[in-house]
């Protein structure tokens, strides 16, 4: 593919400054199931002036649909796909594998893209989702520019990948902190970024979770091929401007324009961070400030009197916007510049490396000498950016027609599309015949403000007769009459593909119990006389010997969530030849790796999120033998999935990975590493959390688990499953354990998240 350069509109003014500043193709979300749920997003009608807009100057509209669905949405979601349809956008951004199978059921014509919401970040799972009807995948931020060009170079699909914006700590959905914490769920577009709060960690209050922005800047060069995304559908027209232009320059030219990196950093910015493009990188977390911090202008070099006074290294105009880190507040001071003075002389202006003193405002904090200055908005950067849009209403898209006219001595008709529409006149021979045919198409091709193209005129006059222009104008607009009320009569919304599952949930079934662990060795301590089947989540150090005291029938193994090496590849294809066909995946690129053969037994875990009935339907034509309720769901839904689809575990207890991360928690550098398992107790002032290093992967959970044991009532899945992961549990905790939950006693301490609850 030509490399693409895609920008946020989180509404249509960002759109249009997103095409005026060379953007490709722009993407967007509509006013539901948007994973920006707090954008201002899209109507219909700015939707449909958009699109056509784009396709009148060769670009593109994509639409996020990208968030997970729940299943009294799956009506309202159909609506929505219409319009995506009537709209022609060039394609949907999704998550949720319901969505997916919709669209590719009753929506053929919308071409599928992956979201990076569904976590993909290896060829494994490019190529599964590429054989599943999907045309672009959305890569993972965390990954090396090594990573994303053998996913680019191997696997024959369309590849996108992040350039620029907000970072989230986690690994995109498989972060569960607002949802379990808040009810407001990332995968729901309703994230309240639980990830910028202070924690005490180690005897320290700071952020450490608090991401710096993804700036690759030059570095985008070196992905040709590609479609560059830059994050920031809730920032404004302005900032979509400037940093569209500011990669349209470095695309164009493959250097950096310093004037136009300030504007940016003035506009909006924390600090920037290429995360891990050229390799594992520490320096990602901005642990003392948050929110935007502005461009570096200077430092105080004398407080006195309500005023600072410090040598700018940029120009500074009245009521620009000025910020100061202040020690122990999270954000910086900001005020207005309302007062200038330099030499002593009140300004308006004061140019760059001059000694400018500006005065407080009332009640300021303390400020210090030394204390870094910030340029964090500009009156001159605010008008640096004008873009032209069209006049409202002036693009709309068109549907061809092909007329055929029919002219009688006493009739007129037009037909098109089984519509038919005629005027009764009297009619006499035309002098001129060839001035009836020119003035007969010039009409039927003046379309104006309706929703019609003409594509061709076909005109049937055999005595030659002539037809006054009047009668013509009267004709088309009764034709485009009757031609808009038959397609809005006719256009039926799609009725929701069926799914062909089989019932399950009834009162009589006896669930059976699987229990889950990362670390084999403790069960050889554990009671597992109550359990029917164990499931172990293995390492590429995994071998035969592990699991050799366990009944090979009982064992279904576990890939990891995330998989960034391929030497696990071996390591599965050896267990697999020892006789273990059962499997557990947690993302789409298990697929691959596991051999596809007829004794494989594949169940997918919560992390391939099944909310609704297209999904699990889509999760078994896909090769899940099995499906796991996703511990964000409520009660209700789950009720609903329970009674139409058979083979689903409920998990009912577990410490839910609040964030799976690639950024690393230890204060140690990499060249430091033991690389032994570390453990971190962090609080936030309301609760508790563990983080976890392992593996090059931070896992961030609950200082209390999960369980919902007491309160499932009449729920009958084919599976309750308990999970002894990510903790370091002992055999004698467990044991204690197991007799509790399957006996759905009340824990002491625990949290339910949100099954009692409604989704936001």
């Amino acid at each position: 593919m030509k490399t693409e350069l895609l920008a946020p509109a989180g509404d249509i003014e960002a759109a249009y400054s997103a095409f005026y500043f060379g953007a490709d193709a722009v993407y967007l979300g509509l006013r539901r199931f948007s994973a920006r749920a707090e954008a201002i997003n899209f109507s219909p009608e700015d939707l449909d002036e958009i699109t056509a807009f784009a396709h009148a100057h060769q670009k593109k509209v994509y639409v996020a649909l990208n968030t997970l669905m729940q299943e009294n949405e799956l009506p309202e979601l159909m609506t929505y796909l219409q319009i995506c349809a009537d709209c022609k956008v060039d394609a949907l951004i999704t998550q949720d594998i319901g969505v997916a199978r919709i669209v590719k059921k009753a929506f053929p014509q919308l071409v599928l893209h992956a979201s990076t919401q569904m976590a993909i970040h290896n060829l494994s799972g490019a190529l599964a989702l590429k054989k599943l009807g999907f045309e672009r995948v959305v890569l993972a931020r965390e990954l090396s520019l090594a990573e994303i060009r053998e996913i680019q170079q191997k696997s024959g699909m369309e590849v996108e990948v992040f350039v620029h914006g907000a970072l989230c700590y986690s690994y995109s959905g498989l972060c569960a902190f607002s949802s379990m914490t808040t009810a407001r769920s990332a995968n729901r577009g309703k994230c309240v970024y639980s990830c910028r709060d202070t924690f005490k960690m180690n005897g320290k209050q700071y952020h450490p979770f608090s991401m710096k922005d993804l700036a690759l800047e030059k570095d985008v060069c070196d992905l040709k091929g590609l479609s560059l995304k830059i994050e920031g559908r809730k920032k404004n027209a302005l900032y979509v401007g400037a940093v569209t232009d500011y990669y349209r320059r470095i695309l164009d030219t493959g250097k950096i324009d310093g004037t136009l990196s300030d504007n940016l950093k003035q506009i909006f910015a924390r600090p920037w961070t290429k995360l891990h493009f050229r390799g594992k990188n520490k320096d990602v977390i901005e642990p003392d400030f948050v929110g935007h911090r502005g461009l570096p202008i200077g430092t105080v070099s004398k407080v006195f009197n309500g005023e600072i006074t410090f040598k700018t290294a940029k120009p500074i105009a009245r009521y620009d916007g000025i910020q100061i880190d202040i020690p122990g507040m999270e954000k910086p001071f900001g005020f207005s510049a309302e007062h200038l003075t330099l030499n002593g002389k009140s300004v308006f202006e004061v140019p760059a490396d001059k000694t400018v003193s500006i005065k407080l405002p009332p009640k300021s904090p303390f400020i210090q000498k030394g204390s870094a200055v910030y340029l964090a908005s500009s009156t001159h950067v605010k008008s640096a950016y004008p873009y032209e849009k069209p006049k409202k209403g002036l693009y709309r898209n068109k549907q061809a027609v092909e007329i055929d006219i029919y002219v009688g001595s006493a009739e007129i008709t037009a037909v098109s599309q089984d519509v038919s529409v005629s005027l009764t006149e009297s009619l006499s021979p035309a002098k001129d015949n060839e001035k009836v045919i020119k003035a007969i198409n010039e009409c039927f091709r003046k379309t104006g403000d309706t929703p019609f193209e003409t594509t061709s005129v076909r005109i049937h006059n055999p005595d030659h007769l002539f037809v006054p222009v009047s009668l013509l104008n009267q004709l088309r607009r009764n034709l485009f009459e009757a031609l808009s009320a038959h397609i809005l009569e006719s256009k039926k919304i799609p009725a929701l593909p069926e799914t062909h599952l089989k019932k399950g949930g009834s009162l009589n079934i006896k669930p059976k119990w699987r229990l889950k662990t990362d670390d084999v060795s403790v069960l050889k301590g554990v009671d597992l006389s109550t359990v029917d089947e164990v499931l172990i989540e293995i390492s590429t150090h995994s071998s035969p010997d592990d699991f050799s005291f366990l009944p090979k029938e009982k064992v279904r193994l576990a890939l990891p969530v995330i998989i960034r090496s391929h030497a696990i590849e071996k390591t599965v294809h050896l267990l697999y030849e020892h006789g273990y066909h059962k499997w557990q995946i947690g993302n789409w690129g298990g697929l691959r790796l596991i051999p596809s053969k007829a004794e494989t037994d594949i169940d997918f875990d919560s992390t391939i999120p099944v909310l609704n009935t297209q999904a699990a339907a889509f999760a078994h034509e896909a090769g899940a033998g099995g499906i796991t309720c996703s511990p964000e769901d409520t009660y209700d839904n789950i009720q609903k999935l329970l009674g139409a689809v058979l083979h689903t575990t409920l998990i009912v207890y577990q410490d839910t990975p609040l964030f799976l991360s690639a950024n690393c928690i230890r204060p140690n550098t990499c060249a430091e590493c033991t690389h032994q398992t570390e453990r971190y107790t962090l609080s936030n002032g309301k609760e508790r959390f563990e983080a976890v290093s392992k593996e090059c992967l931070t896992t961030v959970i609950k200082n209390e688990p999960f369980y919902i044991g007491h309160l499932i009532g009449n729920l009958t899945p084919e599976w309750l499953r308990m999970d002894f992961c990510n903790r370091a549990y002992t055999a004698t905790q467990i044991n204690h354990l197991i007799p509790f939950i399957q006996a759905g006693k009340p824990l002491k301490s625990s949290y339910s998240g949100n099954f009692k609850k409604s989704f936001a």
